[in-house]
Protein backbone atom coordinates (compact mmCIF):
# COMPACT_ATOMS: atom_id res chain seq x y z
CA UNK A 1 0.00 0.00 0.00
CA UNK A 2 1.42 3.34 -0.72
CA UNK A 3 2.15 5.73 2.17
CA UNK A 4 2.45 9.45 2.40
CA UNK A 5 5.57 10.92 2.74
CA UNK A 6 6.22 12.60 6.60
CA UNK A 7 5.55 16.50 5.47
CA UNK A 8 2.75 15.04 3.45
CA UNK A 9 0.56 13.23 6.60
CA UNK A 10 2.38 16.31 8.83
CA UNK A 11 -0.59 18.40 7.10
CA UNK A 12 -3.95 18.37 9.46
CA UNK A 13 -6.65 16.43 8.67
CA UNK A 14 -9.00 18.55 6.89
CA UNK A 15 -11.40 16.88 5.03
CA UNK A 16 -11.95 19.26 2.32
CA UNK A 17 -7.71 19.12 1.43
CA UNK A 18 -7.96 14.92 0.53
CA UNK A 19 -8.22 15.07 -2.75
CA UNK A 20 -5.88 18.10 -3.12
CA UNK A 21 -3.59 15.51 -0.73
CA UNK A 22 -3.36 12.61 -3.02
CA UNK A 23 -2.67 14.80 -6.18
CA UNK A 24 0.25 15.95 -3.93
CA UNK A 25 1.02 12.79 -2.91
CA UNK A 26 1.14 11.77 -6.63
CA UNK A 27 3.22 14.49 -7.39
CA UNK A 28 5.59 14.01 -4.72
CA UNK A 29 6.27 10.01 -5.05
CA UNK A 30 5.67 7.53 -7.56
CA UNK A 31 6.40 3.91 -8.29
CA UNK A 32 10.65 2.82 -8.93
CA UNK A 33 10.68 1.67 -12.15
CA UNK A 34 13.15 -0.48 -11.34
CA UNK A 35 12.36 -2.62 -8.01
CA UNK A 36 8.53 -1.22 -8.06
CA UNK A 37 8.81 0.17 -4.44
CA UNK A 38 8.25 3.59 -3.36
CA UNK A 39 10.99 6.58 -4.77
CA UNK A 40 11.13 9.48 -3.00
CA UNK A 41 13.77 11.64 -4.09
CA UNK A 42 16.78 12.47 -1.12
CA UNK A 43 19.94 12.19 -3.01
CA UNK A 44 21.48 14.62 -6.01
CA UNK A 45 21.05 11.40 -7.74
CA UNK A 46 17.40 10.68 -7.24
CA UNK A 47 16.49 14.47 -7.18
CA UNK A 48 17.57 14.68 -10.99
CA UNK A 49 15.82 11.91 -11.89
CA UNK A 50 12.43 13.56 -10.65
CA UNK A 51 13.85 16.49 -12.31
CA UNK A 52 13.78 14.09 -15.56
CA UNK A 53 10.55 12.93 -15.38
CA UNK A 54 8.22 15.74 -14.68
CA UNK A 55 10.24 17.37 -17.71
CA UNK A 56 9.41 14.59 -19.77
CA UNK A 57 5.56 15.33 -18.90
CA UNK A 58 5.67 19.13 -19.87
CA UNK A 59 7.47 18.33 -22.63
CA UNK A 60 4.94 15.87 -24.01
CA UNK A 61 1.94 18.26 -22.77
CA UNK A 62 3.80 20.95 -25.41
CA UNK A 63 4.45 18.59 -28.06
CA UNK A 64 3.49 15.14 -28.33
CA UNK A 65 -0.37 15.99 -26.38
CA UNK A 66 -0.52 20.15 -27.49
CA UNK A 67 -4.26 19.39 -28.57
CA UNK A 68 -5.42 17.95 -25.28
CA UNK A 69 -3.61 20.50 -23.47
CA UNK A 70 -4.70 23.30 -25.54
CA UNK A 71 -8.42 22.01 -24.66
CA UNK A 72 -8.30 21.66 -20.73
CA UNK A 73 -6.57 25.20 -20.86
CA UNK A 74 -10.26 26.95 -21.12
CA UNK A 75 -9.88 30.33 -20.54
CA UNK A 76 -13.23 30.56 -19.18
CA UNK A 77 -12.30 28.34 -15.88
CA UNK A 78 -10.50 29.57 -12.80
CA UNK A 79 -7.05 30.07 -12.43
CA UNK A 80 -4.72 26.56 -13.97
CA UNK A 81 -1.73 25.16 -13.60
CA UNK A 82 -0.03 22.97 -15.53
CA UNK A 83 1.83 19.97 -13.43
CA UNK A 84 4.18 17.20 -14.45
CA UNK A 85 4.34 14.42 -12.61
CA UNK A 86 7.75 12.30 -11.50
CA UNK A 87 6.46 9.52 -13.69
CA UNK A 88 6.50 11.64 -16.70
CA UNK A 89 2.61 12.07 -17.00
CA UNK A 90 1.06 16.06 -17.25
CA UNK A 91 -2.03 17.46 -15.69
CA UNK A 92 -3.55 21.24 -15.67
CA UNK A 93 -5.40 21.60 -12.70
CA UNK A 94 -6.56 24.40 -10.24
CA UNK A 95 -3.00 25.31 -7.21
CA UNK A 96 -2.91 23.40 -4.26
CA UNK A 97 -5.32 25.17 -1.14
CA UNK A 98 -2.92 24.82 1.57
CA UNK A 99 -0.96 28.31 1.65
CA UNK A 100 1.84 27.61 1.52
CA UNK A 101 2.23 24.96 -0.26
CA UNK A 102 4.11 21.87 0.21
CA UNK A 103 6.12 22.06 -2.70
CA UNK A 104 6.64 25.58 -5.02
CA UNK A 105 3.68 26.04 -7.23
CA UNK A 106 3.75 26.21 -11.12
CA UNK A 107 2.97 29.60 -12.80
CA UNK A 108 -1.02 30.85 -12.12
CA UNK A 109 -4.08 31.04 -14.96
CA UNK A 110 -1.60 30.03 -18.12
CA UNK A 111 -5.00 29.21 -19.33
CA UNK A 112 -5.94 33.34 -19.34
CA UNK A 113 -3.51 34.06 -21.99
CA UNK A 114 -4.09 31.16 -24.42
CA UNK A 115 -6.54 33.45 -26.60
CA UNK A 116 -4.44 36.40 -26.54
CA UNK A 117 -1.81 35.64 -28.52
CA UNK A 118 -0.60 33.35 -31.39
CA UNK A 119 -0.59 29.51 -29.98
CA UNK A 120 3.36 29.28 -30.56
CA UNK A 121 4.21 32.31 -28.34
CA UNK A 122 1.51 30.99 -25.71
CA UNK A 123 3.39 27.71 -25.25
CA UNK A 124 6.81 28.99 -25.10
CA UNK A 125 6.12 31.42 -22.51
CA UNK A 126 4.02 27.95 -20.47
CA UNK A 127 7.50 26.15 -21.22
CA UNK A 128 9.52 29.30 -19.75
CA UNK A 129 7.67 29.18 -16.59
CA UNK A 130 7.62 24.87 -16.60
CA UNK A 131 11.82 25.52 -17.00
CA UNK A 132 11.36 28.14 -13.92
CA UNK A 133 9.03 25.68 -11.38
CA UNK A 134 11.22 22.74 -11.86
CA UNK A 135 14.35 24.55 -11.10
CA UNK A 136 12.22 24.91 -8.30
CA UNK A 137 10.58 22.34 -7.06
CA UNK A 138 14.42 20.36 -7.69
CA UNK A 139 16.31 23.29 -5.54
CA UNK A 140 13.25 22.98 -2.71
CA UNK A 141 14.00 19.00 -2.46
CA UNK A 142 17.84 20.39 -2.32
CA UNK A 143 17.01 22.43 0.60
CA UNK A 144 15.04 20.49 2.33
CA UNK A 145 17.14 17.54 2.59
CA UNK A 146 20.20 19.34 3.05
CA UNK A 147 22.37 19.18 -0.13
CA UNK A 148 25.71 21.11 0.57
CA UNK A 149 27.18 23.83 -2.19
CA UNK A 150 29.03 20.28 -3.80
CA UNK A 151 25.79 18.48 -4.06
CA UNK A 152 23.75 21.80 -5.16
CA UNK A 153 26.41 22.05 -7.81
CA UNK A 154 25.91 18.79 -9.17
CA UNK A 155 22.16 18.66 -9.77
CA UNK A 156 22.57 22.00 -11.07
CA UNK A 157 25.19 20.55 -13.50
CA UNK A 158 23.28 17.44 -14.54
CA UNK A 159 20.05 19.77 -15.20
CA UNK A 160 22.32 22.17 -17.48
CA UNK A 161 23.44 19.26 -19.60
CA UNK A 162 19.98 19.09 -20.79
CA UNK A 163 18.14 21.49 -22.91
CA UNK A 164 15.02 23.33 -21.38
CA UNK A 165 11.80 23.08 -22.01
CA UNK A 166 11.68 26.20 -23.92
CA UNK A 167 14.35 25.42 -26.20
CA UNK A 168 12.63 21.54 -26.93
CA UNK A 169 9.04 23.92 -27.51
CA UNK A 170 10.75 26.37 -30.08
CA UNK A 171 13.28 24.54 -31.81
CA UNK A 172 16.07 26.66 -30.60
CA UNK A 173 18.87 24.37 -29.51
CA UNK A 174 18.51 22.81 -33.03
CA UNK A 175 18.86 27.01 -34.71
CA UNK A 176 21.66 27.16 -32.08
CA UNK A 177 23.53 23.27 -33.62
CA UNK A 178 23.09 24.64 -37.36
CA UNK A 179 24.81 27.51 -36.54
CA UNK A 180 27.70 26.09 -34.79
CA UNK A 181 27.86 23.54 -37.54
CA UNK A 182 28.48 26.47 -40.51
CA UNK A 183 30.93 28.46 -37.64
CA UNK A 184 32.90 25.35 -37.38
CA UNK A 185 33.32 25.87 -41.41
CA UNK A 186 34.12 22.36 -42.59
CA UNK A 187 33.49 21.26 -45.87
CA UNK A 188 30.53 22.25 -47.78
CA UNK A 189 29.25 19.05 -48.28
CA UNK A 190 28.99 18.00 -44.69
CA UNK A 191 27.31 22.26 -44.09
CA UNK A 192 24.98 21.60 -46.20
CA UNK A 193 24.06 17.74 -44.60
CA UNK A 194 24.43 18.97 -41.26
CA UNK A 195 21.97 22.31 -41.05
CA UNK A 196 19.10 20.50 -43.02
CA UNK A 197 17.06 17.29 -41.66
CA UNK A 198 17.14 14.26 -42.88
CA UNK A 199 13.78 13.07 -44.66
CA UNK A 200 12.38 9.72 -43.35
CA UNK A 201 14.39 7.33 -45.63
CA UNK A 202 17.26 9.27 -45.23
CA UNK A 203 16.58 9.17 -41.43
CA UNK A 204 15.72 4.68 -41.64
CA UNK A 205 19.03 4.58 -43.29
CA UNK A 206 21.15 6.67 -40.35
CA UNK A 207 19.48 4.50 -37.63
CA UNK A 208 20.36 1.13 -39.23
CA UNK A 209 23.99 2.76 -38.61
CA UNK A 210 24.25 2.56 -42.80
CA UNK A 211 27.62 4.66 -43.73
CA UNK A 212 27.59 7.11 -46.57
CA UNK A 213 29.65 5.64 -49.58
CA UNK A 214 31.05 8.81 -50.34
CA UNK A 215 32.36 10.06 -46.71
CA UNK A 216 35.29 8.92 -44.84
CA UNK A 217 35.10 7.40 -41.47
CA UNK A 218 36.37 10.65 -39.70
CA UNK A 219 33.99 12.34 -41.59
CA UNK A 220 31.03 10.05 -40.63
CA UNK A 221 32.00 10.49 -37.16
CA UNK A 222 32.20 14.00 -37.06
CA UNK A 223 28.28 13.93 -38.57
CA UNK A 224 27.62 11.76 -35.89
CA UNK A 225 28.69 13.79 -33.00
CA UNK A 226 26.74 16.67 -34.47
CA UNK A 227 23.61 14.57 -34.79
CA UNK A 228 24.57 13.62 -31.47
CA UNK A 229 23.42 17.05 -29.92
CA UNK A 230 19.83 16.94 -31.83
CA UNK A 231 16.92 16.55 -29.30
CA UNK A 232 13.73 14.66 -29.50
CA UNK A 233 10.52 16.58 -30.17
CA UNK A 234 8.51 14.80 -27.81
CA UNK A 235 10.78 13.64 -25.18
CA UNK A 236 13.59 16.02 -25.20
CA UNK A 237 16.69 13.63 -25.08
CA UNK A 238 19.74 13.64 -26.78
CA UNK A 239 20.26 11.81 -30.18
CA UNK A 240 21.62 8.30 -29.64
CA UNK A 241 23.25 6.38 -32.92
CA UNK A 242 21.31 2.73 -31.68
CA UNK A 243 17.88 4.06 -31.32
CA UNK A 244 15.66 4.74 -34.24
CA UNK A 245 14.89 8.46 -34.55
CA UNK A 246 12.28 10.65 -37.40
CA UNK A 247 12.19 13.82 -38.52
CA UNK A 248 8.90 16.06 -39.12
CA UNK A 249 8.65 16.73 -42.70
CA UNK A 250 6.51 19.99 -41.52
CA UNK A 251 8.07 20.93 -38.31
CA UNK A 252 11.85 19.69 -39.02
CA UNK A 253 12.08 18.34 -35.38
CA UNK A 254 13.51 15.15 -34.50
CA UNK A 255 11.65 12.20 -32.80
CA UNK A 256 12.51 9.17 -31.11
CA UNK A 257 10.45 6.51 -32.82
CA UNK A 258 9.28 5.00 -29.88
CA UNK A 259 7.84 8.04 -28.99
CA UNK A 260 5.82 8.84 -31.77
CA UNK A 261 4.68 5.48 -32.59
CA UNK A 262 6.92 4.98 -36.05
CA UNK A 263 9.15 1.97 -36.71
CA UNK A 264 11.84 1.89 -39.28
CA UNK A 265 9.80 -0.28 -41.25
CA UNK A 266 6.37 1.58 -41.00
CA UNK A 267 8.73 4.88 -41.85
CA UNK A 268 9.97 2.95 -45.30
CA UNK A 269 6.00 3.08 -47.07
CA UNK A 270 5.82 7.26 -45.77
CA UNK A 271 6.77 9.84 -47.83
CA UNK A 272 6.00 12.52 -45.96
CA UNK A 273 5.65 12.53 -42.33
CA UNK A 274 4.20 14.46 -40.11
CA UNK A 275 4.56 14.34 -36.13
CA UNK A 276 1.46 14.09 -33.64
CA UNK A 277 2.02 18.11 -33.04
CA UNK A 278 1.72 18.94 -37.11
CA UNK A 279 -1.19 16.27 -37.99
CA UNK A 280 -3.31 17.71 -35.04
CA UNK A 281 -2.99 21.58 -36.12
CA UNK A 282 -6.25 23.13 -37.45
CA UNK A 283 -7.08 26.75 -37.25
CA UNK A 284 -7.80 28.16 -33.81
CA UNK A 285 -10.51 30.47 -33.17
Amino acid sequence: MPIRLSYVAMLPPNPACHVKLDREREILEYRDMDGGGQYNPRTVEEVFRDFKGRRAGIIRALTADVEEFYQQCDPEKENLCLYGFPNEQWEVNLPAEEVPPELPEPALGINFARDGMQEKDWLSLVAVHSDTWLLAVSFYFGARFGFDKADRKHLFTMINDLPTIFEVVTGSTKKQVKEKSSVSNHSSTKSKSSSKPQRVSEAVKYSKGIQPKDEDDELYEEDEDEHGETLCGACGENYAADEFWICCDICEKWFHGKCVKITPARAEHIKQYKCPSCSNKRARP
